[in-house]
């Protein structure tokens, strides 16, 4: 469900080709997206937050696609992130088991030879988000960021780029801070950890084989005439456009993209393995952009005071207000009427007939006393 809006947007390509600010909006909105996620995951402990945040900074990454009118390119990310995020999370998960359901990476570390099915997979994913050379991912995301590039939105080819650094950085940092360094366990953590059983680990040796070979389908037109077959495939509902890209400028563009991959990579390696004491003398650094990231610019807060908070005590007023003065008041004002109206009507049903007869000749005496004042 969380891909259906990039689905919608490339399917609806004749549309967004009209206006080339709807498409520009749709970039701006990717770019700002992916690196806007990124810096969250940067921080989060929790392993599976991290992938999510993860995905959200995918996810601009297929709507960058889309914005520079690479819709194929887009949908081609959204194909190949369906196999490593997928392998991703079910790994994290495979982790989790093994320890008991500990989600915290500060309480991780050494696990790699413990995991001996899990781990390697998990490596796997992690490399081909990364945007690792001849990894699904390295393949769909050059082709988003090549496009970008040579389609003049520079600024968005940049933030892009600026990504894929942080991917790679926040993706080593989560399989360093987990699999590599010393133990951090909790005494029952250790006391049950295990490698999953086979039900879980050979659904993340699928997926590891399909993060690996699923980018062959869509290899940038360098690696020949008819190379990108993906794209081909798509041409009926989404036409190429444009021509592909002179070899020269496309071998720089995928060596930038190679580069930021492995200086994320470095960067985490030499944070949280060499130099593990630079995180923290960052913290202490710049604290508030590290409360800030940690709390996800306080988006939930701001969320919840403009949006959930009023809505809530709004609701609450017009419940005391209207629902229960107004709506339930008139309910049981005319439940009370009624039961005015039976009292006063049981008042002259005592089964006398002596009381009959006077109500009988009361009404008669009336009725003259009308017709008499009449004349």
């Amino acid at each position: 469900m969380v891909t259906a809006g990039v689905y919608l947007v490339a399917r609806l390509n004749a549309l967004f080709t009209f206006s080339g600010t709807a498409g520009t909006v749709v970039g701006i909105v990717g770019g700002a997206t992916a690196v806007f996620a990124a810096t969250m995951a940067l921080v989060q402990n929790d392993i599976k937050r991290v992938l999510a945040y993860s995905t959200i900074s995918q996810l601009g990454y297929m709507f960058l696609g889309c914005g520079v009118g690479a819709y194929s390119a887009g949908i081609f990310h959204l194909l190949t992130h369906a196999f490593f995020k997928s392998l991703l999370f079910l790994a994290a998960g495979s982790v989790i088991h093994a320890l008991s359901g500990e989600q915290d990476m500060r309480r991780m570390g050494g696990l790699r030879r413990y995991l001996p099915r899990t781990y390697p997979t998990f490596l796997i994913g992690a490399l081909a988000i990364a945007g690792v050379p001849f990894l699904s991912g390295f393949f769909s995301k050059d082709a988003i960021l090549t496009s970008a590039y040579a389609g003049g939105h520079r600024i968005l080819w940049a933030l892009g780029l600026t990504g894929a650094v942080m991917t790679a950085f926040y993706m080593f940092r989560l399989i360093f801070l987990t699999f590599h360094g010393p133990e951090r366990l909790s005494p029952e953590a250790k006391a049950h950890l295990h490698e999953s059983p086979a039900s879980m680990t050979a659904p993340l040796l699928i997926l590891a084989g399909l993060a690996v070979v699923a980018g062959y389908i869509g290899l940038p037109a360098v690696f020949g005439a008819r190379a990108d077959l993906f794209r081909r495939f798509l041409e009926p509902v989404i036409p190429a456009l444009g021509g592909d890209q002179a070899h020269v400028l496309e071998w720089i563009l995928i060596l930038a993209s190679t580069a930021a991959a492995a200086l994320g990579i470095g960067l985490a390696y030499l944070f949280y393995l060499r130099r593990t004491a630079i995180p923290a003398r960052l913290v202490r650094a710049v604290p508030w952009l590290y409360k800030l990231l940690l709390n996800k610019y306080y988006v939930d807060e701001i969320y919840d005071a403009v949006i959930i908070s009023p809505l809530v005590r709004g609701s609450d007023w017009v419940y005391r207000r209207f629902d229960l003065k107004v709506v339930d008041g008139a309910l049981n004002g005319t439940a009370a009427a009624t039961r005015a109206a039976g009292r006063l009507a049981g008042a002259f049903q005592t089964g006398l007939i002596k009381d009959y007869a006077l109500v009988f000749l009361a009404g008669v005496a009336a009725f003259l006393a009308v017709i008499l004042w009449a004349l």
